[in-house]
């Protein structure tokens, strides 16, 4: 068994290429492939607002040809928001909470299924089988909206069921090729694409409800299935499972990929270490981060344009635009993690443990804070809450530098399976939070959406703290490779005592052993390799 040590970037081969390797290319479809999941998740949330149709308020306002006139505090300054005349459904709004919800009764089934597919067999085809499925979901979307509710549910749940694979598929991806001091770099610019996703989704549906086909609606499902479809077809050609599977990559990083990596990545994992898992701190400290910023982001998700009806009272048309403002600030600001975090960890600033809690505690810390301030805006400063609102979810952008990646810090061989597990948890987030936020607003006022915030920032403080206690980047035990080394001791041994150290070569690696002559020593041992540059590595293992 040989050592694999993992080198600082300034060491890395000249010959190995970078920006159009193949690692890359990866990362590139990767990108536009979780634009597309979000955009059909997402499209929903600002769809429905045009799809249904108005009804009185409860908080003063009158309708006036065909326009909601406010009578509360904004008259003066807040638009008008037109009833939109495309509308069509008379979906209450219990029902379009349960619809917004019902994607995640779905989402939570294969999540880890899916990990442990990909684990085992790949995340290429666990990934594009999923997203194929998702378009055909979205394209069938307003036929079926125009026949029966039940119908609507239907599709959302099976929406859920194969955009859930997606994240782990891909995690169990990025287990297999990339480089340790490349992996916040990677993970990170993959998992910009739901950022741009909502971004782009929700910047272009308000647009589409005006002026798209299909009564407007409509149209958005058909473009966002439609690209999907396309998407599909550029994942099987460019990708791979592995690196030496790959066609078209090149023999400097093929080698440069497996020689760092921590296991063989050729080997399929048949095993998981299910009871580890359980008893592992570092598992519950992801899980536990995974969850509070899940409740926040899928509040966000799933009613941030609603908010910025009902409380800043903006029109359908402005509505999508400034509900992609604060992802546009979330983008930026993941970007900039992945690429932050590497370099502090390749400098030797900080380990792996501490650039994680660095990056995870201060997007809690920085996002609960602000939502607190958002709770006490209103809509005479809606361009305050505008900006409060962008800061937020910036913070959470950091999160791409924190527990998103650090599944793959400590188990990159089951990387797929412990996403599958994580986000199995926090996507019940995703089913409760959107009916919570719709019990807790049922007049629609600032007041009650105040309240909204707060539980964000309640979920976002415990988070901090419990990942800042138990977080930790190293490769554990339970992770390693085992390899099974076989030593065979001639029988004319110097003997001194009963027993006697000797010094035995076995493949290639020096291994402490105690011998006594005439014994075949068999056993299993782990491979040891630290994940953070800085640790020395251990090449003396002994059994």
């Amino acid at each position: 068994m040989k050592e694999k040590n993992i080198q600082p970037e300034e060491e890395i081969d000249d010959e190995v290429p970078c920006c159009l390797s193949q690692r890359w290319k990866t990362a590139y479809v990767g990108f536009f492939g979780f634009i597309c999941v979000y955009a059909v998740r997402v499209n929903l949330s600002v769809a429905i607002v045009c799809m249904v149709k108005s009804q009185n308020l409860t908080t003063g306002g009158t309708e006036e040809n065909g326009t909601i006139i406010y009578q509360g505090p904004c008259r003066a300054e807040a638009e008008s928001s037109s009833v939109y005349e495309h509308a069509e459904f008379d979906w209450s709004k219990t029902t379009q909470s349960t619809i917004l919800a019902s994607f995640f009764y779905g989402y939570i089934v294969t999540q880890i299924p899916a990990g442990w597919l990909a684990d085992r067999f790949g995340g290429r085809r666990v990934f594009g089988i999923g997203m194929l499925i998702a378009s055909i979901c979205t394209l069938v979307f307003p036929v079926c909206a125009r026949i029966s509710v039940n119908l609507v549910y239907a599709l959302r749940v099976l929406l859920g069921l194969s955009t859930a694979v997606s994240f782990p598929a891909v995690q169990s991806l990025w287990g297999r090729w990339a480089p340790p001091l490349e992996r916040s770099k990677l993970v990170s610019f993959t998992y910009l694409g739901t950022m741009f996703g909502m971004v782009g989704t929700f910047s272009t549906s308000g647009l589409l409800c005006q002026y798209g086909f299909d009564n407007g609606w409509g149209s958005i499902f058909y473009i966002t299935g439609g690209l999907t479809l396309l998407w599909v077809c550029a994942w099987f050609y460019i990708t791979a499972d592995t690196p030496d599977q790959h066609p078209r990559i090149t023999e400097a990083e093929r080698k440069y990929i497996t020689s760092s990596i921590e296991y063989n990545t050729n080997i399929r994992t048949l095993k998981t270490p299910w009871k580890s898992i359980a008893m592992s701190s570092a598992v519950w400290a992801c899980l536990t981060a995974h969850v509070c910023n899940n409740w926040t982001n899928y509040t966000l998700l799933t009613s941030l344009p609603t908010f910025m009806k009902e409380v800043l009272k903006f029109n359908i048309k402005n509505n999508g635009a400034l509900s992609a403002v604060p992802y546009i600030c979330q983008a930026v600001s993941g970007f900039l993690a992945g690429q932050t975090a590497d370099i502090l960890r390749s400098k030797r600033v900080l380990n792996t443990t501490h650039t994680r809690k660095l990056y995870q505690v201060s997007s809690f810390l920085g996002a609960g804070a602000l939502l607190v301030a958002v709770g006490y805006s209103t809509c005479e400063k809606r361009d305050v809450a505008v900006v409060l609102l962008s800061l937020a979810v910036m913070f959470t952008g950091l999160c791409r530098a924190g527990y998103v990646v650090n599944h793959i810090d400590f188990a990159p061989r089951y990387a797929g399976v412990l996403y599958g597990i994580t986000n199995t948890v926090a996507t019940v987030p995703g089913m409760v939070a959107p009916i919570v936020a719709g019990a807790l607003t049922p007049n629609k006022s600032q007041m009650e959406w105040r309240y909204v915030f707060f539980v964000c920032a309640g979920f976002d403080l415990f988070g901090a703290i419990v990942f800042g206690l138990f977080a930790s980047g190293t490769i554990q035990d339970w992770a390693r490779d085992e390899v099974e080394i076989e030593v065979k001791i001639p029988k004319e041994v110097e003997v001194n005592s009963d027993k006697k150290m000797e010094m035995v070569q076995a493949e290639n690696e020096k291994t402490l052993v105690s011998v006594e002559p005439e014994v075949t020593y068999s056993t299993v041992v782990k491979r040891h390799v630290d994940l953070d540059p800085s640790d020395e590595i251990v090449k003396m293992v002994q059994f």
